[in-house]
This record gives structure tokens, sequence and C-alpha cells, in this order.
């Protein structure tokens, strides 16, 4: 699977990147930076979703560990997603029933298709 896909933030713009992010959380941008990077979070519900988000963590510092536990959580949903999809079908035995009536179905119309042609 993707990385990107992986990572809570791969969504942000390549230009925002995750510092920048980071360091307008941690008010570290001049004025003209903290402009320019509010522009783009008008353009991107993305990361003004992640920024309100993010901006309600009390302690700074454990932002990129609160990171780290999204990254993880969103790993874990998309194996168990993967995992649960695959095994949806063939986990019911209704499903190996109709598998097999299915194939005799065919060997059956076959065999008359080719009895028929004989004759």
């Amino acid at each position: 699977m993707n990385k990107d896909l992986q990572n809570i933030l791969s969504n942000l713009n390549k230009d925002s990147g995750q510092e920048k992010l980071l360091e307008y959380l941690n008010k570290q941008l001049d004025e003209a930076g903290r402009h320019e990077f509010e522009k783009q979070l008008l353009d991107d519900e993305f990361m003004n979703d992640a920024v309100e988000g993010l901006d309600l963590v009390e302690n700074k510092d454990d932002i990129p560990l609160v990171l780290q536990q999204l990254n993880q959580g969103l790993k874990s949903q998309l194996a168990s997603r993967k995992n649960r999809k695959r095994a949806l079908f063939f986990n019911q035995p209704w499903a190996y029933v109709a598998v097999i009536v299915i194939l005799l179905l065919l060997v059956a119309a076959f065999l008359l298709l080719r009895k028929i042609g004989n004759q």
C-alpha cells in the first residue's frame, strides 16, 4: 500500500508541509508567514481541519506523538478494513456451495451442448 495513504498528514500541500504546520501551531512563523499560511488554510479544507484539531492539543510538544498515534490508528484501520473485505465473501459457507453449483451447471451445459453438437 502506498506509504502516503498511511500518513495522516500526507495530504498537506507540499509547499506547506508538516514542518510549516508545526511552526504555525508553535507560533514560530513571522507575521507574513502566518498570513500566507492562513491563506493556504482557506484553500485546503483538510489542512484547515488538521490545524483546528492539532490546535486543541494543550502541550504543543506532544503534537509529534499525537501525529504518530493518528498514523498508527490509520494504518490499523486500513489493514483491518482490507482484511475484512477479503474475508467477507469466502468466510460464508454458502459462497462455496454457490461456486460449486455454478461450476456443476457450467459442466452440465458444456456436456449437453457437446452432445447436441455431435448429433
